[in-house]
């Protein structure tokens, strides 16, 4: 347990947020007791041009102050500044470093493009972000090299005049251990999914009129897994899409069908018929007794087969999602799926340090779970990249979540034409991306103003049913404010 007792709370989630890298796992508290209940307790005093911090270790009696100069009125500098002299005390005590420095966000790759664009090097950009973030050389010059290849890759979008559409699934076969995203087990769905799809083609068609004049650049149709839905669900629910959005612009059509368990040759057929550009076939591990851990019913050999049938019908942009940190999983482990991997000669891949939320399973029932061991590594994350540029793919999309193993980050390789350009627009937030189904963000960017306004849908499939006009209506209040 940490005490963390703060005089201003302006910068309270950043300070929480870096110390909870150092200390993963501690838990906080705001209440006042007797300091022997705590770790550690860290307390601050502003004062009008410094800001004063003291660390205290409960058990060693190690007692660590400093302070830093700062402007208040300008919160960005000030904000970094508070970071860069927590980082610098933590790092004294616990003698540890972090590959991010004292980066906390999950977008870290945005900084980087900014600068980029601002008309900087290359060179400049990366002395920027030592100085400033106290970054290592690795992540700073991963940042670089991405940035300037979204830079490229983003060139023939138009941001302004421009839309990406995102149609969410919120249906999986099961729920897997480590995952909190909103979805639902499709056998309670299957025989009301006529009345989840009613709801979704009302927004949908709100969407068009309202996007109407507009350039629709991406479509992603993701979940949950899209293709938990039957194949005659799934042919209505494209048709649809083409019935009523203009897809003579779109560059991109994306179906995450994801758990290979719910993958048929109908259902392949279908997205091929469609027109569907990339696809994902995920196996996470290739490792079976892991998969049997975090509650996956797809074997490897499945992965396989699925994968081979999607080739053989012609699809030719094939992602692969991993997942390092697993339980019970090391790094010849992590050697052994890339070999797969490897041989399957995907076209692109994406590496995902586990994360584990509140709402997984894997955090929420602790006492049945707590015995197994899950490792991260840089050594393990060197190796999927190491893996992933002799298969020719290069790094084009970078994220980070917090409760991250290791405090490592999601990387996004492609073989050169084969990026998923949606994946850098939600990442960037270079575009208005409208988001339709339960559980879904609709991010809005009001580039005049230089601001992004997010608007929800209800995560619960019934609500968002009996609700959607609401749905329609908190759209409304939002979209009708875009400049033309």
């Amino acid at each position: 347990m940490i005490g963390l007792f703060l005089d201003d709370q302006s910068f309270e989630q950043d300070i929480r947020e870096l110390i909870m890298a150092f200390y993963p796992g501690e838990s906080f508290s705001h209440q006042e007791t007797t300091e022997e209940d705590y770790r550690l307790v860290v307390r601050s005093k502003t004062e009008e041009n410094s800001f004063l911090l003291n660390i205290r270790d409960m058990e060693s009696g190690e007692e660590l102050t400093d302070s830093v100069e700062v402007h208040f009125p300008d919160r960005f500098e000030t904000k970094n500044r508070i970071k860069r002299m927590l980082y610098k005390m933590s790092m004294e005590h616990t003698k540890a470093t972090l590959p991010w420095g004292t980066l906390t966000g999950i977008r870290p790759t945005k900084i980087a493009m900014t600068e980029l664009l601002a008309g900087r090097s290359k060179d400049e950009v990366s002395a920027y972000m030592k100085k400033a973030y106290l970054a290592s050389d690795a992540k700073i010059n991963l940042s670089v090299e991405i940035a300037s290849r979204e830079i490229s890759l983003l060139s023939e979008i138009d941001f302004e005049r421009g839309y990406s559409l995102y149609i969410g699934i919120p249906f999986c076969p099961t729920t897997c251990l480590y995952c909190s995203f909103t979805s639902y087990p499709i056998s309670q769905w299957e025989k009301r999914m006529d009345l989840y799809l009613d709801a979704l083609f009302r927004e949908m068609e709100y969407t068009s009129k309202r996007m109407k004049g507009r350039t629709l650049d991406t479509v992603y149709i993701g979940g949950g897994t899209p293709t938990s839905l039957s194949a005659h669900h799934l042919d209505v629910l494209i048709q649809r899409l083409y019935d009523t959005f203009d897809f003579s612009t779109v560059k991109e059509f994306t179906v995450e069908a994801g758990r290979p368990d719910s993958i048929t040759e109908d259902k392949l057929k279908i997205l091929k018929s469609h027109g569907v550009t990339r696809i994902s076939i995920n196996p996470q591990t290739m490792k079976q007794e892991t998969l049997a851990i975090i509650g996956r019913r797809h074997t490897v050999d499945m992965v396989k087969e699925q994968f081979s049938l999607a080739r053989s019908l012609g699809f030719d942009n094939i992602n692969m999602d991993l997942i390092i940190g697993l339980p019970e999983e090391d790094i010849e482990d992590v050697r052994n799926t890339m070999e797969e991997i490897k041989a399957l000669s995907p076209d692109s891949i994406t590496v995902h340090s586990l994360a584990i939320k509140r709402a997984a399973r894997l955090n929420m029932f602790k006492d049945k779970y707590g015995d197994l061991k899950m490792v991260n590594t840089q050594e393990m994350i060197d190796l999927t990249a190491e893996y992933a540029r002799k298969m020719g793919q290069e790094p084009y999309y970078l994220y980070r979540q917090k409760n991250m193993a290791g405090n490592f980050e999601n990387v996004g390789y492609s073989l050169p034409g084969k990026a998923c350009i949606y994946n850098i627009l939600i990442m960037e937030e270079k575009q208005t991306i409208i988001a339709l189904g339960a559980g879904t963000s609709t991010k809005v960017v009001f580039h005049k103003e230089n601001r992004l306004e997010r608007v929800e849908n209800v995560k619960d499939v019934d609500l968002y049913i009996n609700r959607i006009d609401e749905m329609i209506e908190r759209k409304e209040k939002m979209l009708a404010n875009l400049e033309m």
